[in-house]
């Protein structure tokens, strides 16, 4: 109650009996908890004026006004907007009037013979919380109906079969129809791949609600739009259940992607031509002299050299143009029953020179049961090893600790190699199996491009972590056989 003393309160009494207005006025002037300020209108166009102008936080309106009435006033003001408190006073209770009034949207409704102080004092105290209250509520509807409208992203409302029941003007704008048209329409008819259409009604069936999933929409128009949807169920503020939805549209983005990607294609295919120049000319070079001391008619004695020099030159070549090609296209292997154990065994010792003169210390953990797989061990040998001898020269001699771990499930095997040498610096991690790239002084780039074409023909899935100065882990997971 302290926060309410003195506090100002303008209240206007609409009331064409000015003996009336002097006894409401005298009850309100008994009234301590407000300062309260009052002032009388008996003419009724001059009171809707004062309330379209909002010159009181509170109105007392007689039912009788001439040849209009409290409910006439009541009308009028709500058509101007009004949200202060009013209150309907008559002379005699009726039940109809005090329903017809409160559902006009009347604060309150007190026969005149029956005011007191403590009355007036408590329909004023409830009609200003209620009010405060109710202006508040339609102050937060406001900046969320801003905030709904003037989003750039569509911001939806759906039924729970997806049909739209709101939508904000970023919603018609994405998808091409009007809001009249979309009120009939449910999401699922947006959608026009059967596969995409199935897996969001299998989510919605499961889990009720949907969080960013990739869908592409097709627009009145006929244009398709990739867009991130997401959709949450709710009760709140409804009797059933509804979605509040969200479609991001990335559209651009996915172009932009796909720009990306052809430059980067691009550029790949300049690295391919600037390392065929280079791996090819030195070899060409010494084809071309041997040739060219054979034109100079040499002695017989002489020619086996250079023809060597020419044939171990063109073997050269003959297999750089095979290992470029073998890096480039999936690899078609046979396969049979294998052991992951064993092919690691194998690869470990194809690596044990390059380990020894590391001065590596190595870390082997198996499982106890055997692995299965269907494989082709030759070439998962060589994917094993290329990343063994990777992690051996990432390590410092004397000071390398390289860890090979196998797990199982059951289902699907785990391989982990892990190193603590210098590690890969991110910008790298995602180029890392691209083939040509590479940070080695004479490398192509092509050990790892083979790696990941061998696992991929397995089925393998492969995952890197590293951090620069501390190491690198690999992990390969195998289906069992």
């Amino acid at each position: 109650m302290s926060e309410q003393t003195n506090k100002p309160v303008r209240i206007l009494i609409i009331d064409d009996d000015e003996d009336d207005f002097f006894i409401t006025s005298e009850y309100l002037k008994q009234i301590q908890e407000y300062a309260l300020k009052v002032d009388w209108s008996y003419r009724f166009s001059d009171a809707i004026q004062l309330v379209q102008n909002r010159a009181y936080d509170m109105y007392f309106v007689d039912y009788r006004l001439g040849a209009k009435t409290g409910i006439d006033f009541l009308k009028e003001a709500v058509a101007v907007g009004c949200e202060e408190p009013i209150v309907l006073l008559t002379g005699k209770g009726n039940k109809s009037i005090d329903i017809q009034a409160m559902q006009m949207g009347a604060t309150d409704y007190l026969v005149k013979t029956e005011l007191n102080v403590d009355k007036l004092e408590r329909c004023i105290r409830y009609a200003l919380e209620r009010t405060a209250y109710v202006k508040a509520l339609r102050a937060n509807e406001r900046k969320y109906r801003s905030i709904f409208e003037l989003s750039k992203d569509a911001v939806f409302i759906a039924s729970k079969d997806l049909r739209f029941r709101d939508m904000n003007q970023a919603t018609s704008d994405l998808l091409g129809y009007s809001r009249e048209d979309l009120s009939g329409m449910s999401v699922f008819d947006l959608v026009e791949d059967d596969a995409e259409r199935r897996t969001l009604q299998r989510i919605l069936q499961r889990e009720g609600e949907i969080n960013d999933i990739e869908l592409e929409l097709l627009t009145n128009g006929g244009e398709k739009k990739s867009c991130i949807f997401s959709a949450m169920l709710t009760t709140e503020g409804t009797v059933d259940m509804q979605y509040q939805g969200l479609i991001h549209d990335i559209t651009n983005m996915k172009k932009a992607e796909r720009a990306n990607l052809l430059v980067e294609k691009l550029a790949a295919t300049g690295r391919l031509v600037r390392t065929l120049a280079h791996e090819v000319r030195n070899p060409l070079n010494n084809i071309n002299m041997s040739v060219e001391q054979l034109g100079h008619g040499l002695e017989v004695e002489e020619a086996p050299l250079y023809l060597d020099i020419i044939q171990r030159n063109s073997k050269r070549i003959g297999d750089l143009i095979t290992e470029l090609l073998d890096s480039s296209r999936p690899s078609e292997l046979s396969f049979e029953r294998c052991v992951l154990q064993t092919v690691m065994d194998d690869s470990i010792a194809e690596a044990m020179d390059r380990i020894t003169l590391q001065r590596t210390n190595m870390q082997i953990s198996y499982c106890d049961e055997p692995c299965w797989i269907m494989g082709n061990p030759e070439k998962l040998k060589i994917a094993f090893l290329n990343i063994i001898i990777n992690a051996v020269e990432a390590m410092a001699v004397n000071e390398g600790e390289l860890e090979i771990e196998m797990e199982t499930n059951g289902l699907l095997h785990k391989v982990s190699i892990r190193d603590n040498g210098s590690g890969i610096p991110e910008e790298n991690l995602s180029r890392l199996f691209e083939p040509y790239f590479t940070s080695k002084r004479n490398g192509m780039g092509l050990g790892l491009a083979a790696t990941l074409n061998i696992l991929q023909a397995h089925k393998a899935h492969i995952d890197v972590s590293s951090i620069v100065g501390e190491g690198t882990t690999f992990v390969i997971t195998f289906p069992s056989a």
